[in-house]
């Protein structure tokens, strides 16, 4: 046993080299691996009944009872292998219990997929005799790699952001470290073992040690479509905004109708509210709001049938609002700390007083310092927070879904039409057309709006551009 661990899990894959390693844990007098022990079709390995007593049955009635049954084992270290299609109440367990070492085992995904492919033809899924390996080559399949990898980084994302969380590290280990004797004894003196090994099992055997391009029967093909995948990923857009988490006491439903409006910062939340007030013929007063997350998940159980929306607004016009309410304005719901620093670091020329002196020039002075501000707070290079009333519209949704995601996401520009749609899905045949109003900005968009703006908002907020199909806001 060990003063750091009471148990150990491995994450690891099919056709990493899961059984080699766990072969070679298992060599340590003090360490006891039990095989898959939460794979949803078996306990352990495919003919296993029990692992400690624990039945497959008792294990899926209650898996923290296997667990807690390895934890105790008298005398040794208790551990199992973990693959991302295991059972998923497991992972969290594992993952926030400090008393649980994590090893990750990885392996090239080429290789594990062709290993894969290989196996899944020979039915042969260890070696133990060379004399009994069955031969057969992989047939490449593009969609079925592209599924195996994304299922591969998932995992691993999932694995790492849980460390992180947790203030945790793992000892990791790549399939060509399995055969390093010393990499092996150093994973046994990080569980805490002091005896070594004088050598690898040798009773399991490489079962496909022939090159890649010998064991896939269509090899140009797969290159082929192997050099058209973003292996780097080079295409991603680098994101630098913290995630952003459901705001529910902003959430607002409806007077009576079993409607729910999740509103985006700086998107036309007035408009909204007017109209959902309308709907029901009360006042803005009238309407519900201040939920937290009990109180909302009891409306959602009163309110049977509901609907839940949001509304997006084009970047160019999002980010001219959310500077004229937050940093032009003095007024009540600006921000006064922020609107200082952006005016100093930015050198922004804001006036105290927005009076008639304040002209068009001005004001498109003003508007791209602030933009060159957001570009630089959502890449994480200033210490101002970055607030919901200019945070990407994508991340804003992100945080949504983590309670729900809305079941109608709008654009401003379809109100008109898509408001009393949503209203008909709850019983409202004759829904008011919302009252759009005139902006109330001491400059109108469209006296400083030019390419120059529009590049440089589709610079700041290209995920919202692409994920949400948005075109020049002229």
């Amino acid at each position: 046993m060990t003063d750091r661990f009471d148990y150990f899990v491995v994450f690891a894959e099919m056709r990493t080299g899961s059984n080699f390693l766990e072969a070679n844990l298992n060599a340590f007098p003090g360490l006891v691996c039990h095989g898959e022990a939460f794979n949803p079709h078996f306990i352990g390995y495919p003919n296993s009944t029990e692992i400690l007593g624990i039945s497959q049955d008792m294990r899926d009635a209650d898996p923290a009872q296997l667990i807690e049954t390895i934890r105790r084992q008298d005398g040794v270290l208790g551990g199992f292998r973990y693959f991302h299609d295991h059972d998923p109440r497991v992972l969290d367990l594992c993952l926030n219990d400090l008393r649980c070492a994590k090893i990750i085992l990885t392996r090239n995904p080429v290789d594990s997929y062709v290993s894969w492919k290989i196996a899944k033809a020979t039915g042969q899924w260890k070696l133990t005799n060379v004399k009994k390996r069955r031969d057969s080559k992989a047939r490449f399949d593009r969609a079925e790699f592209e599924r195996h990898v994304g299922a591969l980084q998932d995992f691993q994302v999932t694995l790492l952001n849980g460390l992180q969380k947790t203030g945790q590290t793992a000892f990791y280990v790549a399939y060509e470290d399995l055969l390093d004797l010393d990499v092996m004894n150093g994973l046994g003196r990080w569980l805490g073992q002091g005896d070594q090994l004088d050598a690898l099992d040798d009773k399991l055997k490489k079962q496909n040690p022939a090159p890649v391009s010998e064991k896939v029967e269509n090899f140009a093909e797969m290159e082929q479509a192997l050099a058209r995948l973003d292996r780097f990923n080079l295409a991603r857009t680098p994101n630098f905004e913290p995630r952003r988490n459901a705001v529910v006491p902003s959430y607002v439903a409806a007077a009576q109708s079993p409607l729910l409006y999740l509103p985006v910062s700086s998107s036309p939340e007035a408009e909204v509210l007017r109209w959902l007030a309308a709907l029901d013929g009360v006042t803005e007063s009238d309407l519900q709001s201040g939920f937290s997350q009990k109180t909302l998940r009891q409306w959602k159980k009163n309110n049977t049938g509901f609907r839940s929306f949001t509304v997006l607004r084009h970047p160019v016009a999002r980010a001219h609002a959310a500077f004229c309410d937050k940093i032009l304005s003095t007024g009540p719901g600006s921000f006064a700390k922020i609107r200082k620093t952006i005016q100093k670091n930015f050198k922004l020329p804001l006036p105290d007083v927005v009076d008639e002196s304040y002209d068009a020039g001005t004001h498109r002075t003003c508007f791209i310092g602030f933009l060159d501000f957001v570009k630089a707070n959502l890449a994480g290079q200033t210490g101002v927070r970055v607030d919901a009333a200019w945070a990407s519209q994508s991340h804003v949704l992100q945080g949504f879904a983590d309670l729900a995601p809305p079941d109608f996401i709008l654009r401003e520009d379809e109100m008109d039409t898509m408001l009393p749609f949503v209203a008909a899905r709850v019983g409202h045949a004759n829904a008011p057309v919302p009252d759009i109003a005139d902006s109330t900005a001491p400059v109108p968009l469209q006296a400083i709006y030019d390419d120059e703006i529009e590049q440089r908002v589709s610079n700041i907020y290209q995920k919202d551009y692409v994920s949400f199909g948005f075109a020049s806001w002229a």
